[in-house]
């Protein structure tokens, strides 16, 4: 069977063979269907330097560093390749699943979707990505390119219940079907505990080193889709226990802020249920975006009058805003949103890092940048700088919930209604995660999965 790199060689790129690393960066361009780009899933580029981009003040507003960790540099484009290879790693390591006896189904509202499409296809499986009708153009013909079927259930990106009915569909209807569910499976939270959250603590150092921060992440802020990127601020509170975790979801579907439900347009977040792995027990604030802000905020980096905006009126670098227009997508400005508000609520000032992620890129959005212009008309120097001022520079402290313990409670307890009701948990099973002791078990298991990737090679 196929495999690719341990915990730590996602991690720590350089401990990998280093005949495999030279081949792996050697076709990360120039051959992305080579399954040696399974040896790509790192946050590390090829000299060994995490993919990251330090937000100009001029674009925050605010004192305190505010640093964008991007996935677009990963296979498939996105971070979130990363969980779907552990998920599957996992799996087959179990002897849970096998290329010659299994079809997999990937149930997702995007990214992992297409990296299940991505990992999938190269370790040689059968994959199905079910996806709603509704997400964007790219996400469908990315998923297409790399060899998987699609299924399309109703709806938008909130609409994750009509995927999880899809999901039981097939598994009733063909017993070689293995279900891979992100919002779930703890291979998810993994990889995003350890890869994700220790190279933000070595980030840390190295921007330390460059004169940025005092050596220390002050806050990590993420939105929640299937809240495994947030799991790396579990990480982030082990070494500095004053850390803050700060999640988001859109004001158009609060469902942890006020049990709330409506559809919206960050793609990849507030998916209207409370995933498994989400260890919200953890969360120290709360705070919604709104989807027209996330949308126009990324507008101004793809339309010309934008770009010149930024440049002439609020003097940012060219490089600089090329750069950011090549590297975020829609919730990559909701979470830039988020930590600017995190900045003014917290009063965190220039010695203070905050660590945000950028999950994706803009080629995955141009058909909704497109829609946009075509539904408002084109922007000008007037509406480009309404749209920078409103988004950026006046990010308001509103719609934020501390997570107190009270909180937190109504937090967890909302996982009962999709995952003991609908998804057949347990009571004692949902229960048994308000002991840190439960998740600590799970980070634990990321040596024995190494020490068996390891053991298979060797047996080779």
């Amino acid at each position: 069977m196929i495999t690719g790199p341990t915990f730590e060689e996602m991690l720590h790129p350089r401990l990998m063979d280093p005949a495999i690393r030279a081949e792996a960066i050697a076709v990360l361009d120039s051959d992305p269907l080579n399954p040696l780009n399974l040896y790509n899933i790192t946050w590390r580029d090829p000299q060994d330097r995490v993919y990251h981009i330090v937000l100009p003040r001029e674009l925050t507003g605010v004192d305190a560093q505010i640093v964008v960790i991007y996935g677009k540099r990963f296979p498939s484009g996105s971070h979130k390749v990363g969980a779907a290879y552990s998920v599957l790693l996992e799996e087959q390591l179990l002897g849970e699943v096998d290329p010659a006896a299994h079809t997999l189904v990937w149930p997702s509202t995007g990214n992992y979707g297409i990296g299940g499409a991505f990992i999938g296809c190269r370790m040689e499986y059968d994959s199905i990505v079910v996806l709603p009708e509704e997400m964007s153009l790219e996400r469908f013909d990315r998923i297409s390119s790399y060899g998987a079927r699609v299924i399309r259930t109703a709806g938008s990106e909130s609409n994750v219940k009509e995927i999880y009915d899809e999901v039981k569909r097939l598994r009733g209807s063909d017993p070689k079907i293995r279900v891979l569910n992100q919002f779930e499976v703890m291979g998810n939270y993994r990889f995003h505990y350890h890869v994700t959250g220790n190279t933000l603590v070595e980030l840390a150092a190295e921007l330390s080193d460059a004169g940025i921060g005092a050596g220390r992440i002050s806050a990590f802020v993420s939105a929640m889709g299937s809240a495994g990127t947030i799991a790396a601020g579990d990480r982030l509170k082990q070494v500095w226990p004053e850390h803050k975790i700060v999640g988001l979801e859109p004001i158009q579907c609060p469902t942890l802020t006020n049990n709330g439900y409506g559809a919206h347009e960050i793609q990849g977040i507030g998916d209207k249920h409370v995933t498994w792995i989400h260890n919200v027990f953890n969360m120290d604030a709360l705070m919604a975006i709104d989807d027209r802000d996330a949308l126009s905020g990324l507008r101004v980096f793809w339309e010309e009058a934008g770009r010149e905006a930024l440049i002439r009126r609020y003097g940012l670098a060219e490089a600089a805003v090329t750069e950011l227009a090549e590297t975020l997508g829609i919730s990559g400005v909701c979470n830039i949103i988020g930590a600017i508000k995190t900045a003014k609520y917290y009063g965190l000032g220039a010695e203070d890092v905050i660590a945000t992620v950028a999950t994706d890129a803009m080629e995955r959005y141009l058909s909704v940048m497109a829609n946009l212009r075509a539904a408002h008309g084109a922007l000008d120097q007037a509406s480009a700088t309404a749209a920078i001022d409103g988004v950026y520079h006046r990010a308001a402290t509103d719609w934020i919930m501390e997570g107190s313990r009270e909180a937190r409670e109504r937090w967890h307890n909302l996982k009962y209604y999709t995952w003991v009701e609908q998804q057949g948990k347990t009571v004692a099973e949902l229960d048994a995660q308000r002991d840190p002791e439960w998740w600590q078990g799970h980070q634990a298991r990321i040596a024995d999965i190494d020490k068996r990737l390891l053991a298979q090679r060797g047996a080779r």
